[in-house]
């Protein structure tokens, strides 16, 4: 619960009435002096309304801070107890996303390749526009061209293509150009295609541990899932 210091009124209120209170309501549950809980506070206010002297009465201006004081503190109280739930919920969800992607490929951003062990490696990109004809370029680590693949007319959206003469384990680059019907070049979008492995909780939100990466990935980084891994 959280404290409140003793206002100036609630405490000549319980200093003129003490006597008279002892009697009647049952000692404030304050660990100290100088703090209240919301249930003190409410006590105190009580008290100072009862044992109010008839020629001097509390100052409603006073009355009506300290009212808004503990109403303030309260709905911070609820406000901290919702924003936890809420992120406990949202924890929750992520991390049933992150599972649903076990033995999934998955698409982030970036113009990478790299061959499983039978040298083959996955690509995706998404093309802004319908093309009339599309070609992937890949090429070597040191830049020199290692194969080219002809895709013929694809519609606008998420694409894949299948590179089958990789080296294992080795990264390759790789660039889609695409042309329209009347010739016009048709923005292509590359991704990096990754197999999730498994899900990694150490962390603060889930990560996932991907094929051919030693950094784990984000799960907000994914723009697609193309299925289950090949």
């Amino acid at each position: 619960m959280t404290n409140l210091a003793v206002s100036s009124s609630a405490g000549a209120a319980v200093s003129a009435a003490s006597v008279a209170a002892s009697s009647t309501a049952s000692t404030p549950s304050a660990g100290s002096g100088s703090t209240l809980s919301q249930a003190d506070f409410l006590q105190l206010l009580t008290a100072q309304l009862k044992y109010q002297s008839p020629s001097s009465p509390a100052d409603p201006t006073q009355m009506a801070s300290e009212f808004a004081q503990i109403s303030t503190v309260n709905g911070i109280n609820q406000l901290n107890t919702q924003v936890s739930d809420m992120q406990s919920s949202a924890a929750a969800g992520q991390m049933a996303q992150a599972a649903n992607l076990v033995g999934k490929q998955v698409a982030v951003s970036g113009d990478t390749l790299t061959p499983n062990a039978s040298g083959v490696a996955q690509g995706a990109f998404n093309l802004a526009n319908a093309a009339q004809d599309a070609q992937v370029s890949i090429y070597n680590p040191n830049g020199t061209l290692a194969a080219t693949q002809d895709l013929g007319a694809l519609s606008a959206g998420q694409q894949s293509f299948t590179w089958a003469n990789g080296t294992p384990g080795t990264q390759y680059l790789y660039q889609v150009s695409a042309a329209s019907a009347s010739g016009a070049a048709v923005t292509a979008t590359p991704y990096t295609v990754y197999t999730v492995e498994g899900v990694n909780v150490s962390g603060t939100t889930p990560t996932l541990n991907v094929q051919g990466s030693a950094t784990p990935l984000p799960v907000s980084s994914v723009q697609t899932v193309l299925g289950a891994s090949a």
